[in-house]
C-alpha cells in the first residue's frame, strides 16, 4: 500500500479510501464481468446498472422528489455558467445574480451575454471575506443565481437566499459544498456541481433539474447544450463519463454507508469546528472569513507575513500536509476538508501548527 499523505487540495480533492480501493479492483474487471469498469460500453447491461444505482442513490441520499431529474453532464460548473442563461434568459428578461466570490464573478459575465442581469448582493468590497445579509432583488427576475461555497475566499451560505421573488426559479452552483449536508431540492429549480470536490472526480458534473424547466429550456439551441437531449437520454445521448460516474456511485454508496448526509454534516462540522477553534486563538494564524460565513469545507488563513505564509507551506509539505497553498489570487493558506478528508487529518494539522508557532 502507498504511503498517503493528508491531501488538502481543493480540487480534484481527496476521496474516500475504501472507493479508491474497490474501484482498483475493478479496473480489471467490474465485478465477475472480465472486463474492466473503463472499458465497458456505456449502452451494456453492467455500466446501465451502475448509472440507474448511481442516480438511485442520488436520489435517496437528497431527498430528490419525482419533478426533478438527475442528470451526469461533461464541462464542469463553467459549462453550466453558460447552459444555465442560454436555456432561459432571453433579452427581454432579467436574471439576478447574489455575487460572492470569483465563481459567482464568472457565472454573471456569462449569463451578460444573454439578456439582463442584476447584482442583488455582493461581498466584493470586503475581498469576499462575508456572505451579505441583505439582498435586493430585480423587480421580476427570470431566476436568482448564487454559489452555495466560495472555495478560494473561505465562505459558504448558511441556508438558500431569502425571500427569491415568486415565479422566480432559485439556481445554485453547489460544487464545493454538495452533499456536505441535508439539502431541501425542492426550493430549487436547477442545482449543479462539478463532482472533483465531494463526489468523486473531475470530468463529470451533477446536475438536478425540475422537470418544467427540462421542458421550457430553448428548443433553437444545439443539441448537447439543451437539458432536454440529457434529460430524453437518461445522460446517454453521447458517451458519457463512465468512470466518473462509476465513482461517483462508489462515493454516494459511502455516503449512505456512513450515515447519510445528517450524519456528514456532523462530521464536517466538527473537522471545521476544530481547526477554527484553535485559528481563533492563535497569536500567529488568522481566519480570513468572517466569522458569520465561515465555510465548512475551505478553511481559509493567513499569518499577516507573505514570508512567514511561504515558510509554513513548505515545512507543512515536508511534513505531509499537501495542498495548503491558498488561491493565487488571495494568498494565505487553505485547507480543503471535504466530507472525504479525515478528522485525524484535521487533528494532525492543528498540532503542527502549535508546533510552528511554538517556533516562530
Amino acid at each position: 500500500m502507498v504511503n498517503r499523505i493528508f491531501n488538502f487540495s481543493a480540487g480534484p480533492a481527496v476521496l474516500p479510501e475504501s472507493v479508491l480501493e474497490e474501484a482498483r479492483e475493478n479496473l480489471l474487471s467490474l465485478g465477475s464481468t472480465g472486463i474492466g469498469i473503463c472499458e465497458h460500453s456505456h449502452r451494456g447491461k453492467p455500466f446501465m446498472a451502475v448509472a440507474a444505482e448511481a442516480e438511485s442513490l442520488c436520489r435517496q441520499l437528497a431527498g430528490i422528489p419525482d419533478n426533478y431529474k438527475v442528470l451526469f453532464l461533461q464541462g464542469g460548473a463553467s459549462l453550466q455558467f453558460s447552459m444555465v442563461p442560454m436555456n432561459f434568459l432571453t433579452a427581454d428578461r432579467c436574471a439576478d445574480y447574489l455575487v460572492t466570490g470569483a465563481w459567482s464573478e464568472k457565472a454573471l459575465q456569462e449569463a451578460k451575454l444573454y439578456g439582463k442581469t442584476h447584482v442583488a448582493c455582493t461581498s466584493k468590497d470586503g475581498n469576499y471575506n462575508y456572505i451579505p445579509s441583505e439582498v435586493t432583488y430585480s423587480s421580476n427576475p427570470l431566476y436568482v443565481h448564487f454559489t452555495s461555497n466560495n472555495t478560494i475566499f473561505g465562505t459558504q451560505f448558511s441556508a438558500e437566499p431569502k425571500g427569491v421573488p415568486e415565479g422566480s426559479f432559485l439556481v445554485c452552483d453547489a460544487s464545493s459544498d454538495i452533499f456536505c449536508r441535508p439539502i431541501d431540492i425542492s426550493r430549487y429549480g436547477l442545482i449543479y456541481a462539478g463532482a472533483q470536490k465531494n463526489l468523486g472526480p473531475s470530468g463529470v458534473t451533477l446536475v438536478i433539474i425540475r422537470d418544467d424547466l427540462v421542458k421550457a429550456g430553448d428548443s433553437k439551441l444545439p443539441t448537447m447544450l439543451q437539458y432536454r437531449t440529457h434529460a430524453e437520454n437518461e445522460s446517454m445521448y453521447n458517451t458519457p463519463p463512465t468512470f466518473g460516474i462509476y465513482l461517483m456511485m462508489l462515493v454516494f454508496r459511502w455516503i449512505r454507508d456512513q450515515g447519510g448526509l445528517k450524519a456528514t454534516e456532523a462530521r464536517n462540522r466538527a473537522k471545521a469546528d476544530a481547526l477554527y477553534n484553535y485559528l481563533d486563538q492563535s497569536a500567529l494564524f488568522k481566519p480570513t472569513a468572517r466569522k458569520d460565513s465561515r465555510s465548512l469545507m475551505n478553511v481559509t488563513f493567513v499569518t499577516g507575513d507573505e514570508a512567514r505564509d511561504n515558510a509554513f507551506i513548505k515545512a507543512a509539505e515536508a511534513a505531509g500536509f499537501s495542498g495548503l497553498k491558498g488561491h493565487r489570487s488571495v494568498g494565505g493558506m487553505r485547507a480543503s476538508i471535504y466530507n472525504a478528508f479525515p478528522a485525524s487529518g484535521v487533528d494532525a494539522l492543528v498540532q503542527f501548527m502549535k508546533d510552528f508557532e511554538a517556533k516562530a
